[in-house]
């Protein structure tokens, strides 16, 4: 099947609606009067005067001015709790069908963000972006006839009776074009299995019938289904079976641990494409090739952005912006700079702090990579430890041990009354644990000066836990549950981190 030729012939059939023709800034101011109007007359609109705004000269800055900041919690029990009561016009018109369920990588229970028909549409539209996008990279012939492997969660949405229930990827799923369908795998009878081990079972019986040239999700779930292909299969590589598998467009958490592990299931190089698809919306993908994998932000297709300077005056000790925290417009914003994300959407969620911190590369193209997350920095020392700096040094222990490292997370403990930093890294592969620990902390030291100044001050020292991978997805599975959108939390709190420890004793005993 010339898969892409169908998908980029409807996709051109839709170009002129979906490419910006303005700069990104000019994009992003008609966005936010439009979500503006279309919300005015819903309960939160009137409570926050949006046709008043809607009058002033400088809109944002109005905006910016007369709404307050809002976590999940605050929006779902101010807000979203009224529309899951039935009531209708609350946030934003009408009434949500859909609610993806989302514990992402903090906490047990699962949030609730509503997903609207006007949400569905613009993920659906910012998916053909991306695949407009394809022709700017490099791909093989073979490539435009394949089929795409789509690993989300089930597609069985749970009925609630006036919604629909599932996680993003799921609901995304199951809402698929029906000009798509033919070159879509699992396919849909396998995509509602509810059962993860179950699914990916079924997905490796099948297998040796599809030919599949493109996988998308997350990292460490497309990995495990790897692992079981060749597994059942009895192969060397994926492409013993997929021969003409050319392209990976991740997802969910940055690809940089998992590369290693990843490529050991490959046969020859392919194409890594990152993508941004959070439970609040389809937020950015990655437009063309650079060394980054930064990803072009979606900057007119129903979300207006905002950025907080991720300084420690900004945050408060939950990992939320503070109300008095400066918010800049994509004008405003600086190249090199981390920002706490800040999100209003067709979906009705406003000036909502995804959790996500974001460092631009190119501003004129509205290009960002995600640098971590506002819960996730380790900063109880002053070690300011991003995550992306914690991915960085997971690079540097790879290549200096010949070791895979795809999983990990750390925290600041205190067993002998001094802070600690206490790691524990899924290692696939033999190494020495007291030379690893050395070099991920001389790297530290040597890579982000305010943690070397934490070594010689308030951290006074470093340790290592070597565990092997399935250790993490064993915890994310009692946690959680296994696939779909669970993530590994990359820094833990104390307490977390005392019921990790007891878990992998558990294992080992």
């Amino acid at each position: 099947m010339a898969i892409l030729g169908n998908i980029i012939k409807h996709a051109l059939e839709l170009t002129e609606k979906v490419i910006p023709d303005l700069s990104p800034s000019e994009n992003q101011r008609e966005v936010l009067p439009q979500l503006l109007k279309n919300a005015k007359d819903a309960a939160f609109g009137k409570q926050y005067n949006f046709e008043q705004i809607l009058e002033e000269k400088d809109i944002a800055a109005a905006f910016a001015k007369a709404v307050p900041f809002f976590d999940y919690h605050q929006m779902h029990d101010q807000w979203w709790s009224r529309q899951l009561d039935g009531e209708e016009n609350v946030t934003w018109p009408g009434k949500p069908k859909y609610y993806a369920l989302s514990s992402g990588t903090t906490g047990k229970q699962s949030k609730r963000i509503p997903v609207t028909d006007d949400m569905l549409k613009a993920i659906r539209k910012a998916g053909i972006m991306q695949i407009l996008a394809i022709t700017n990279f490099d791909f093989p012939s073979e490539f435009f006839q394949k089929e795409v492997m789509m690993l989300s969660s089930s597609t069985d949405l749970v009925d609630k009776g006036s919604h629909l229930e599932g996680e993003i990827s799921g609901i995304s799923a199951s809402n698929i074009p029906d000009w798509f369908k033919g070159y879509y795998r699992p396919g849909d009878e396998i995509s509602a299995l509810n059962d993860w081990d179950e699914r990916v079972e079924a997905i490796a019986r099948n297998a040796k019938n599809w030919d599949v040239g493109a996988l998308s999700g997350i990292p460490s779930w497309n990995e495990l289904m790897l692992k079981k292909i060749i597994e059942y299969h009895n192969l060397n590589h994926i492409h013993e079976i997929w021969p003409d598998l050319s392209v990976f467009a991740s997802g969910g958490v940055a690809f940089g641990p998992y590369r290693k592990s990843f490529e050991s299931l490959l046969g020859k190089p392919i194409t890594i494409i990152d993508t941004y698809l959070a439970s609040e919306g389809f937020l950015a993908y990655q437009a063309r090739p650079n060394k980054d994998m930064a990803m072009r932000l979606v900057i007119n297709n129903g979300i207006y952005f905002e950025f907080v300077p991720f300084k420690e005056e900004n945050i408060d000790e939950n990992g939320n912006v503070v109300q008095s925290a400066p918010a800049y417009t994509l004008d405003e914003v600086e190249e090199g700079v981390d920002y706490a994300l800040i999100i209003s959407t067709v979906s009705g969620a406003w000036r909502y702090m995804i959790g996500d911190t974001v460092r631009f590369t190119d501003k004129e193209k509205a290009e960002i990579v995600i640098s971590g997350r506002t819960k996730h920095f380790l900063n109880v020392v002053g070690s300011q430890l991003s995550v992306m700096k914690m991915n960085s040094a997971m690079k540097h222990l790879e290549q200096t041990f010949d070791v895979a490292i795809p999983e990990f997370t750390v925290a600041a403990v205190r067993p002998d009354g001094d802070y600690i930093h206490h790691w524990y890294l899924g290692v696939e592969g033999a190494v020495d644990v007291d030379k690893l620990t050395e070099a991920l902390d001389e790297y530290l030291k040597e890579s982000n000066k305010n943690y070397g100044v934490a070594r010689r001050q308030a951290l006074k020292g470093v340790k290592v836990s070597n565990v092997t991978p399935d250790v993490f997805y064993k915890w994310n599975e009692r946690e959680k549950k296994k696939g779909g959108q669970v993530k590994m939390p990359r820094v833990m709190k104390e307490e977390e981190f005392e019921e990790w420890q007891k878990f992998v004793e558990g294992l080992r005993s």
